[in-house]
């Protein structure tokens, strides 16, 4: 079955097939302030957006808008150094574009990553979440869009992101770096501005652990193309109204920053355990 981003892409796509080294195993979405993750690696192939036919930009700090062809013990990985958002004005085609691109390759596995606000109490900044779940009240419907299906198959918007092989392969991971890893659920905002504190009160209502404005349309998509995904967050800041200090995009960077050789190590980690069970 085609999708309309298969279709405005056609020539993205097939440029960036046409320079692949090779078919990957796992795709890796780098967030905020996470992209340095990709220097600890040794590329087979880079490539920068700017210089793919039809490739939306990055303009946000932070996504450096590469794209990573890598090798790690005979696991085959797509690394993307910055990510597409709907608050820079692209469409949710665009934003969508490199899971496209990851099943294209023939990718089984993404690991979507972020930067997000901590709602729990009991969340501090530098924690990591795993996404048990999240809560996207609107994107259904878009996405439905997006796929020309006139619907999400119902299976797919029932599949809670805590239940894969994927997730178990971070807990294990987890385990074995010894990070205190928090699981939660994961409130999606399509931004550009921060949350107002009234607005954390109602998430919070909802259940929600965390809040960024990424990261949910890609896992819902790629479940719908046959990846499996996982979803883990850097918690960079207290969400709006959780302390007195004001919310900045630096602020984020900076605790990312802080965090990379843990962050780093877990990434590895997760590549072992996948590795052991091929």
């Amino acid at each position: 079955m085609h999708t309309n981003i298969e279709k405005i892409f056609t020539k993205t796509i097939k440029n960036i097939l046409e320079k692949a080294p090779f078919q990957v195993d796992l795709a890796v979405i780098l967030g905020s302030g996470l992209g340095d993750f990709a220097s600890s690696l040794s590329p087979e192939l880079s490539l920068k957006v700017s210089e793919i036919q039809d490739y939306p930009v990055s303009t946000v700090q932070g996504h450096s808008g590469m794209l990573h062809f890598v090798e790690y013990k005979g696991l085959r990985i797509l690394l993307f150094q910055g990510r597409i958002h709907f608050y820079e004005g692209y469409s949710l085609k665009q934003c969508l574009l490199p899971v496209e691109i990851a099943k294209q390759l023939g990718a089984k596995n993404v690991i979507i990553t972020n930067a997000a606000g901590g709602i729990n109490s009991l969340f501090c900044p530098g924690d990591l979440m795993l996404t048990s779940g999240f809560v996207s009240l609107f994107l259904k419907k878009e996405i439905s869009q997006v796929l020309g299906a006139g619907k999400i198959d119902q299976r797919n918007e029932l599949i809670e992101l805590g239940s894969s092989d994927l997730y178990r392969f971070v807990k294990n991971a987890a385990i074995e770096t010894s990070t205190n890893i928090r699981e939660g659920v994961y409130f999606y905002s399509k931004g550009p501005s921060y949350e107002t504190p009234a607005e954390i009160r109602f998430m919070r209502t909802f259940g929600a652990d965390a809040v960024g404005m990424s990261s949910v349309h890609e896992a819902i998509y790629s479940i719908y193309r046959g990846v499996s995904p996982v979803m883990i967050s850097c918690i960079t800041n207290f969400a709006a109204g959780i302390t007195s200090s004001k919310l900045s995009h630096s602020e984020v960077t900076e605790t990312a920053d802080l965090v990379k050789t843990k962050f780093e190590n877990l990434l590895k980690s997760t590549f072992d355990q996948i590795i052991a069970q091929k």
